[in-house]
């Protein structure tokens, strides 16, 4: 990593005169007025143009999941490891967007018709493993007995809880198994 930084040190110092040198055309470099040199960014760096600009990677994907009723959220841990990976890709900022559609497509696909209420992308999910996925609880009412339970969009039923937040023991069935 040091020969890099003291390479792209070495750029800084190019004149017009050692572009000729190393063989363009004397009247193409005429014609460039400024001679630039450019350095690789770092993970901070790319994780600020993941979240910082007005129209960034991060909050595009937050609205396209809001359309959805979803709300997306990155751990900061999570940003620097697709930085990470945008840099292990050698891509660059360009490169963020592809490791972030990568990241996010299944999901896309899947959460329209699961009952997500909110999706966590974690370091975990970056490396390949699956995000931190929060179903909405829903509060359904049983036509033939009026009754009502919650509902936490798996098919399953949540337990009824008291007021201090103890879990209620389900009512108990008669021998004729009427509860």
């Amino acid at each position: 990593s040091r020969k890099k930084s003291e390479a792209f040190e070495l750029f800084d110092e190019v004149t017009p005169h050692d572009l000729v040198k190393y063989g363009l055309v004397p009247e193409l470099v005429g014609r460039l007025p400024v001679t630039v040199s450019l350095s690789q960014l770092d993970a901070e760096a790319l994780v600020k143009i993941l979240t910082e600009p007005r129209n960034s990677a991060v909050k595009q994907y937050r609205k396209l999941f809001e359309l959805d009723g979803v709300d997306l959220e990155f751990t900061p841990e999570a940003l620097t490891a697709i930085a990470d990976r945008a840099i292990e890709l050698k891509t660059g900022a360009r490169g963020l967007k592809s490791v972030m559609e990568n990241l996010l497509t299944d999901l896309m696909y899947r959460i329209p018709s699961e009952d997500v209420s909110r999706v966590v992308i974690t370091p975990e999910t970056v490396a390949g493993g699956e995000p931190v996925v929060e179903y909405a609880a829903h509060e359904t009412t049983d036509v033939a007995t009026g009754e009502t339970s919650d509902y936490d969009g798996k098919g399953q039923e949540t337990p009824d809880t008291t007021e201090n937040g103890d879990v209620s023991a389900p009512p108990a069935a008669t021998e004729d198994g009427v509860v």
